[in-house]
């Protein structure tokens, strides 16, 4: 038998140290590739299970609400509990009908995208509740700072289908001038802050716009989305610093889709608690949300809402849901995360469950879902064809090249003033002129 006193010891500790070594946990997610699905150990509660308390209550009076599941719609389709946001049915029909637009106008782009159209786009499938429904409880200008998957705020908003093409197709057409990656929009006429691809740094900025609101005693919030991977970044922490301690109007959503771009959430904190308790910490009010919902996510949202707008403190909401497709063009998720996933999901979609919510009240049905569908395909098909004479990616019709230089400075500097200059002189003399568009 070996001698114990000439067996090696683990490197950095002392000889003679009876201690257990140190263990290092990686998280890992439940199921890859290949492996079946289970989510029976997800705990979704009943609907209207939750109770709503009054919007000024206390956060150290709610703390359960930040690890239930605030939800609406129940197996039978139909509404319940407290948290029923009573929507009468032509705004529910208008709700379904931003969300069926969202899931068409993503299938145009993506396939734009794979055609060769743009050079990058962004899906939010399974995910349009959580813009749709949470943006039509807010104000129209109530500023949001959105993530890059809250196109549903700007079809809510009646922002220009048009205008998101051009922007995503980078075309001369493009209000940005070809500057922003596809997809980062910007309008400052529908309170839709300009988004960034630098990850959480719309959280601060929401906080610091929410707190000058209130400086210059003005009666708009602001409200930010940012995924659940993201809440890891310093920014979303120093947001909920400075939101609790000046109890800025603001609210804080995240978008727990349960996939960053190829790592699960348990990177970010899930395998320990959930990202409402987070609010916890910092003394914010926390709300955890049935994101497949649509009813749920418009009612915490018109809560946090009323709540901010009554001086009452700011809120964070988590809506638990799920990415049903990559995480971008240049993704592709069957590398990481079983195929079976989608279908078993135990929340659903939430296009169709707010469709079987209507057909249940008898203010929907089938062939009338069918008619939509079909309505909204062909519009996205039409502006797209409209978007497109503007310019596609690698076809000439770009901004002119000496609006490079615009729209930073007030003045332009000397030295940027003899760059284009020398650029413009150089251009002509291999162009002829310099094209109007290139």
């Amino acid at each position: 038998m070996a001698d114990p006193a000439d067996t090696p010891k683990p490197s950095g500790r002392a000889a003679g140290d009876n201690r257990p070594p140190l263990q290092l946990h990686v998280p890992e997610p439940k199921s890859r590739p290949g492996d079946p699905v289970d989510f029976s150990g997800l705990d979704i509660g009943e609907a209207g299970a939750q109770p709503r308390p009054d919007e000024a209550v206390d956060p150290s009076e709610i703390h359960d609400l930040a690890y239930g599941l605030i939800r609406v719609l129940g197996e039978d389709n139909k509404a319940h509990g407290p948290w029923d946001p009573k929507l009468d049915p032509e705004t529910l029909r208008t709700m379904l009908g931003h969300m069926a637009m969202v899931r068409a106008f993503d299938e145009r782009m993506f396939r734009g995208q794979r055609q060769g159209k743009t050079s990058f786009y962004m899906k939010c499938t399974g995910e349009e509740a959580t813009s749709v429904a949470a943006s039509m409880a807010l104000a129209s200008d109530d500023m949001v700072f959105p993530s890059y998957r809250q196109q549903g705020i700007l079809i809510a908003r009646g922002y220009p289908m048009l205008e998101m093409i051009n922007q995503i197709y980078s075309n001369k057409g493009d209000k940005l001038k070809g500057r922003q990656l596809p997809i980062m929009y910007s309008s400052r006429e529908h309170s839709f802050f300009s988004i960034s691809g630098n990850l959480a740094t719309q959280t601060p900025q929401a906080v610091g716009w929410a707190m000058a609101s209130a400086i210059k005693g003005d009666s708009r919030i602001a409200a930010t989305w940012v995924g659940e991977g993201s809440t890891a970044e310093g920014d979303f922490h120093s947001a909920c610093t400075f939101a609790t301690v000046y109890n800025a109007p603001v609210i804080l959503n995240v978008i727990n889709n349960q996939w960053a771009i190829s790592s699960f959430s348990g990177f970010a904190g899930a395998e320990r608690t959930t990202f409402a308790a987070r609010a916890l910490g910092y003394g914010l009010a926390g709300l955890r949300v049935d994101g497949n919902d649509a009813l749920a996510c418009y009612a915490a949202q018109r809560w946090a809402a009323n709540r901010a707008r009554a001086n009452e403190g700011p809120t964070l909401i988590e809506y638990f849901t799920y990415r049903a497709e990559g995480h971008s063009t240049s993704d592709d998720p069957s590398g990481y995360r079983s195929a079976q996933e989608r279908e078993d999901w135990p929340l659903g979609d939430p296009i169709m469950r707010l469709k079987n919510h209507l057909i249940a009240i008898g203010e929907w049905d089938e062939g009338r879902q069918a008619e939509m569908d079909q309505r909204c395909a062909e519009e996205v098909k039409a502006t797209t064809k409209e978007a497109e004479k503007n310019g596609i990616l690698g076809h000439g019709m770009h901004h002119p090249f000496h609006t490079m230089f615009e729209d930073v400075f007030e003045e332009l500097p000397w030295h940027l003033e003899e760059q284009a200059e020398q650029a413009t002189r150089e251009r002509i003399a291999k162009f002829g002129k310099e094209r109007p568009y290139e």
